[in-house]
């Protein structure tokens, strides 16, 4: 049976292209049509008319808001008859906002997967993500093969709201490694050290990282062409300050990435890569 996508931004359109490889028929719906016409796929209307030819649909999308648009929304996913049918939410939702999915699911009968994707374009292409998960466990243990096809490692934490959370606490890692690294390039700029020097030389030293493995040629073409997008990793950063907030414990190295981020985004650079930080401290 073909399986339901939602959401084909970079990370989406990424997937689907996996999912397309591995040998699944793929049919799509997005909210502006005219982005997905050249992709090859089936489209349909609305949300809800996926489940008349899927019992599985992922949705990928930037937000909380956009999720329970997608759910409950007029002509959404919840608004037909959907008992037996699964939803895998890939994405990077609010830790709190994402338990009323959980019951808005289960209240339809729907299985619900929160499944937050660890990683960008280049390796959901090969299918190197890493995978978080948290729902019942019949439900990960049924989804777990089709997410072996763009997912390399994948985790289950049971209770709903914690892949959410271990989502921004990750993202904490990414955008204070990218941050530094973009830093550590402009300042050894500044030094007269050419910029693949430097970046050649962190590789190996103490900017090793994915992240730097992953961010080496942008920075060097300084194309910031989106693949994790400021506003995406801005967001995050936001929601992860909500959590800290909801523990009543301070949040000490991410406010300052926070406000970076925030600060690019002012400047109009949000729908850029990430990693085009780097023009902050250039």
């Amino acid at each position: 049976m073909s399986i339901g996508f939602i959401g084909l931004g970079n990370l989406g359109t990424a997937i689907c292209k996996r999912l397309s490889d591995m040998g699944e028929e793929v049919i799509v719906y997005n909210r502006t049509k005219s982005k997905v016409e050249q992709l090859g796929y089936k489209i349909v209307e609305t949300p809800k008319d996926l489940f008349t030819s899927c019992d599985t649909v992922f949705m990928c999308l930037f937000d909380s808001k956009a999720v329970k648009d997608i759910l409950t929304g007029e002509n959404g996913l919840l608004s037909v008859q959907t008992e037996g049918k699964t939803i895998i939410d890939l994405s990077t939702n609010h830790y709190e906002e994402v338990l009323e999915f959980h019951t808005q699911t289960a209240n339809k009968g729907v299985s619900y997967l929160e499944s937050p994707v660890f990683g960008s374009v280049a390796p959901a292409l090969q299918g190197l993500v890493t995978i978080v998960c948290s729902g019942k466990v019949e439900v990960f243990n049924n989804s777990k093969a089709i997410l072996e096809k763009f997912g390399k490692e994948i985790f289950h934490l049971p209770q709903s709201g914690s892949a959410s959370k271990m989502k921004l606490i990750n993202n904490l890692c990414l955008g204070s490694f990218m941050s530094t690294i973009a830093e550590c390039t402009a300042l050894g700029e500044a030094c007269d050290i050419e910029k693949s020097k430097i970046l050649e030389i962190l590789g190996v030293g103490g900017g090793q990282s994915l992240v730097l493995k992953a961010k080496t040629q942008k920075l060097l073409d300084e194309d910031f062409s989106p693949h994790f997008s400021v506003d995406a990793i801005n967001k995050d950063l936001h929601c992860l300050q909500d959590l800290a907030y909801s523990l009543k414990r301070p949040l000490y190295s991410a406010s300052a990435p926070k406000e970076l981020y925030s600060k690019m985004k002012m400047m109009g650079n949000g729908s850029e890569d990430f990693s085009s930080i780097y023009k902050l401290f250039k």
